[in-house]
Parts: C-alpha cells; structure tokens; sequence
C-alpha cells in the first residue's frame, strides 16, 4: 500500500533507539540491520510514534521549517515510504 497525504501512519515495529549528538540511531534487532536520523527525520519520527495523518504530520512540520508545502510532503512521503520499506510503520 502505498502511503499518501490522507494515510495514517505509525510506528509498528520495535527497535532499539538511542540519540547520540542530535542523530537516533535505530537498532532492528530482527534483520540486524541499523538506521541513523537526523534533522528533520528525528522530529518525523518522534511524531510518528502514534498514529497521525500524513496531511498533519506536514501541516505541523510546516509551522516549525521554513519550506514550501510540495517540498515538504515530497521529502516526508520519500522518508515514510523508506521507513515502510524496512517494515518500521503501519499504513492505513
């Protein structure tokens, strides 16, 4: 399923996170594989931790950064589809 501007999305899959100087990095313990963010990526997955809207997940985002709205939900759905390619977010 591919993830749109009306999607609720959230975190499903537990993995060990840790922050280290501004970067979380994501341990998944299942595939060993590991995941840094950083910048903005902390704040998308922050707010992911229960479920949102991707429409709102932007709108907040928009009254924090300064960036155009396309720009914005472009690089969001780029950063929640990658996520749910590694099987970390539930789609609905």
């Amino acid at each position: 399923m591919g993830i749109e501007k009306e999607s609720v999305v959230l975190i499903s899959k537990n993995a060990s996170t840790s922050e280290i100087d501004g970067e979380k990095i994501m341990i998944d313990f299942e595939t060993g594989k590991y995941f840094m963010i950083k910048g903005v990526g902390n704040d998308i997955w922050d707010r992911i931790q229960s479920e949102i809207k991707v429409s709102d997940l932007v709108a907040s985002l928009l009254k924090e950064y300064d960036v155009d709205e396309k720009t914005c939900f472009d690089e969001v759905l780029s950063f929640l589809n990658k996520l749910n390619e590694y099987g970390f977010l539930t789609v609905k």
